[in-house]
């Protein structure tokens, strides 16, 4: 249950993380300036939020990564090749 929640919030994090950093302006102006003036005005000059919401995304996306390698990881602890070997039985 935990893990499926953790891929939902990866996967929705990527995706919210690829929009935002697409719509910030550079200093080539960047896909911002495909929007016109509404895009120039949302992420402008003043556009603290936007950073500190791409902070916060980055952080989410890479933390629910990490829990996502730590509980793969811990599930794993033997495998299927693992199972399958036996010791060789003494003649």
């Amino acid at each position: 249950m935990i893990t499926t929640l953790l891929y939902i919030t990866f996967v929705l994090a990527a995706i919210v993380l690829t929009v935002v950093i697409l719509l910030q302006e550079g200093k080539g102006g960047g896909f911002g300036d495909a929007l016109g003036t509404a895009g120039q005005q949302t992420f402008g000059v003043k556009a603290s939020g936007i950073h500190r919401f791409t902070a916060i995304v980055a952080v989410v996306f890479l933390s629910s990564a990490l829990f996502i390698h730590i509980l793969n990881r811990n599930a794993s602890q033997s495998t299927s090749i693992d199972d399958g070997i036996e010791a060789p039985a003494d003649q």
